[in-house]
């Protein structure tokens, strides 16, 4: 926070004394006589000028965007767009820039077949090992990777991974750094629970029945404002169900990281509270084939990725 002080400088003495400000206010207060100290090309007149509702606009508009707060200017910004496309010049500048670009129409084609359809993370058709297909420096980012050691510390300082503060899915697996020697492949896995960690925690913080359980986990400031770009609704504190398949669709692409490509559902459906049955057709929609081995069902990425065809459902 800003903070103010007031230095009074004593010619005599030479000493330069600052106190500081009741309640942190300044008010400025100038005098200012008519017809005194008045700039060159200045006159009384243009003193009494009045601004026009367009620059009274403009400043207000100003002032909002420097001082308001955040959902003030969300809104400001909101009413501006639709101001500008109700403008009749606009459109027309708008319409005439349009013009002369010319449309991918099979590139369009594609978009709406694979992401409208079905919400995955990056992936790559003709990959040819399960590492391809899903690439993971297309998941989590290189500049990421330093805010997920949180695992990695606790495991080298002999501590345990409690539920409480972590998925199960986590928690039943994170043994598996102790029988990695790489110090670049436990990195890597430590990495990969934490972002599983900070996914899961993140939805429970915008749904109803988590929320309680995320109420003390900090995400770090630069994962936060990724999945709020990828899955939060501005609208709303709670994520729309598009955004939500897409956002566990991402934790079940980790999942098979970690259990190398063939994993059990029902640790990770427990932390994202659905049913395991339910979260099937999820492993699915990524390429995933599911059996039934010694009482467990599990997910086994086959390659080359092939999805199952999204089922519309009619209207009646």
């Amino acid at each position: 926070m800003c903070t103010y002080g007031l230095g009074v400088f004593d010619k005599t003495s030479q000493t330069l004394k600052i106190v500081p400000i009741a309640a942190n206010k300044i008010f400025r207060l100038e005098p200012r006589v008519a017809g005194l100290d008045l700039p060159e090309n200045e006159t009384p007149e243009t003193l009494k000028h009045e601004l026009t509702a367009e620059e009274k606009a403009d400043k207000m508009r100003e002032l909002t965007l420097m001082y308001s707060s955040k959902k003030t200017i969300r809104q400001t910004q909101k009413l501006e767009s639709l101001r500008q496309r109700q403008d009749p010049e606009s459109q027309q500048d708008l319409d005439q820039k349009l013009g002369g670009i010319e449309i991918n129409k099979e590139g369009l084609e594609v978009t709406e077949t694979t992401t409208s359809a079905r919400n995955i993370p990056p992936h790559d058709l003709s990959a040819t090992t399960p590492q391809t297909a899903y690439p993971l420096h297309k998941i989590i980012f290189s500049g990421e990777w330093d805010y997920l050691m949180d695992i990695l510390e606790i495991s080298q300082a002999g501590a345990e991974v409690t539920s409480d503060k972590y998925p199960s899915f986590v928690c039943n697996r994170v043994y598996k750094l102790d029988d990695i020697t790489d110090e670049v492949e436990k990195r890597q896995l430590a990495g990969i629970f934490s972002y599983i960690t900070h996914l899961v925690k993140f939805k429970d913080k915008h749904s109803m029945d988590g929320v309680s359980s995320a109420k003390h986990h900090k995400i770090p400031g630069i994962l936060y404002q990724k999945f709020s770009s990828l899955y939060a609704n501005s609208d709303s504190k709670r994520i729309a169900d598009d955004k939500k398949d897409l956002l566990i669709s991402y934790v079940l692409v980790l999942t098979l990281y970690v259990d190398n490509f063939r994993t059990d559902l029902s640790d990770i459906a427990k932390d994202l509270r659905m049913n395991p049955i339910a979260l099937r057709p999820h492993y699915e929609y990524l390429g995933c084939k599911l059996a039934r081995e010694k009482q467990l069902l599990l997910a086994t990425l086959s390659l080359p990725l092939q999805f199952p065809t999204v089922r519309r459902k009619r209207r009646r």
